[in-house]
């Protein structure tokens, strides 16, 4: 018999550029619709992870690279081009394994540790198995990289350790002000550095959320996903600034926005935040006692120890991987016995039959008497063949573990 063993075939954004991802991304239609002309090739287990940063199939197969051959075919054939097949990867057996447990845990993420990719994975299980396209194999296999991963999560907090400018800069905020849901915010530019901004202080609790954008029309269009903030026309922004405890600006302007000789007097403390490359804060701002300023140099290197640390955090999270693969792997050398134990219970169960059918023929029993005996002949049944299977699946040797079943099928006319 041989040996059920994984293969992954995909794109991801360690070697395809987005225009490749996007052009084999599986909606969820796509994925039930792939996964069935998948298991009519003859693959066993299927199952495909498909996010915006990776297209994944995963397959169990006791051909492994017959199968592979199938599936890398199937993407061409599937998606309709010829340049995708230009940036697939193949892993398989246990470099396979260990890339799933990474990409479960977040370590194989363009932002390392995040947290999205874990869900996202168990519904590709749950999906799967709700096709029957996934089985013993990859059910065990994908659980524990699942549970594995909920470890590492809570063992190591990797993601609780920022990379975001922004996110870093609202954080900062709020060490240096403490509780910022009373406080009056003022947003300068609305590109994709403010929205992550504005999100950031929302989340923190901020209900007073002043903003002015060069074009006013941007305003307009995020009032109608953010009805509470505030529009501030972008010439008047030296008017509102006095007003508020905190000033983030975030353009993509060339020069400098908010200057100092154009700033009014500031009389109570103002954290001023300058999320601009080019700045767009004049630094002479700082000169001010009751104005205090970071830029980006300030908290890049927050973002930068912050991102160290989480590497040194998944080298150590490799280790708990690599416990739980081996154990993995105990259990998958207990499977490749199970047809001989299948078989070998089968046997007992027709002696056990045909005792009984006898020892009835024979003697006229009342019904207690006939379930004691019934009991006390399978359990010794079980008992005699209990040591060969405790035995069997404790050989660790692949070789040694084959014989073993050799043996065992012919003492007990398992043919």
């Amino acid at each position: 018999m041989k040996s059920v063993n994984v293969a992954v075939i995909g794109l991801s954004h360690q070697e395809a550029p987005i225009e490749i991802r996007e052009m084999a991304s599986f909606s969820e239609a796509k994925k039930i619709e792939a996964t069935s002309m998948l298991l009519d090739l003859g693959i066993e287990e299927v199952i495909i992870l498909s996010t915006c940063n990776r297209s994944e199939i995963y397959i169990a197969s006791s051909t492994l690279d017959e199968d592979i051959k199938l599936v890398k075919d199937f993407y061409s054939r599937y998606f309709k081009s010829d340049k995708i097949s230009d940036y697939i990867f193949i892993k398989k057996k246990d470099e396979a394994i260990n890339y799933l447990y990474r990409v479960c845990s977040g370590l194989d993420s363009i932002v390392i540790g995040e947290d999205q990719i874990l869900g996202q994975v168990k519904d590709a299980l749950m999906t799967a198995m709700e096709l029957d396209a996934s089985k013993k194999f990859m059910n065990k296999l994908f659980r524990e990289a699942i549970t594995t991963a909920k470890n590492i999560k809570s063992t190591y907090k990797i993601s609780e350790n920022p990379l975001s400018i922004s996110y870093i800069g609202v954080k900062f905020l709020k060490e240096k002000i403490g509780d910022l849901s009373d406080k009056k915010a003022f947003i300068i530019g609305v590109g994709k550095m403010g929205k992550l901004a504005l999100n950031h202080l929302l989340d923190e609790g901020v209900t007073k959320i002043y903003c002015c954008n060069r074009n006013p029309q941007k305003i307009k269009e995020l009032k109608e996903v953010y009805p509470s903030i505030i529009q501030v026309e972008y010439e008047n922004r030296y008017d509102y600034i006095p007003q508020m405890d905190i000033l983030v600006s975030a353009t993509a302007s060339t020069h400098t926005v908010v200057k100092k000789l154009d700033l009014p007097p500031i009389t109570k403390k103002l954290y001023a935040l300058d999320l601009a490359l080019p700045r767009d804060i004049d630094p002479d701002i700082a000169l001010d006692s009751n104005i205090v300023l970071f830029d980006i140099d300030s908290l890049k290197k927050t973002s930068e120890e912050n991102e160290k640390l989480r590497n040194e955090l998944s080298e150590k999270a490799q280790g708990l991987i690599s416990e739980s693969i081996s154990e993995f792997h105990k259990w998958k050398k207990t499977i490749k016995v199970d047809n001989t134990i299948k078989s070998l219970n089968e046997r007992c169960e027709e002696i056990h039959r045909d005792t009984i059918s006898y020892i009835y023929r024979k003697m006229d029993l009342p019904c207690r008497e006939k379930r004691i005996v019934e009991k006390m002949l399978d359990s010794a049944l079980k008992r005699l063949i209990r040591e060969p299977i405790i035995a069997l699946k404790q050989i660790d040797e692949d070789k040694k573990q084959s014989e073993y079943m050799k043996v065992i099928e012919e003492l007990f006319d398992l043919g």
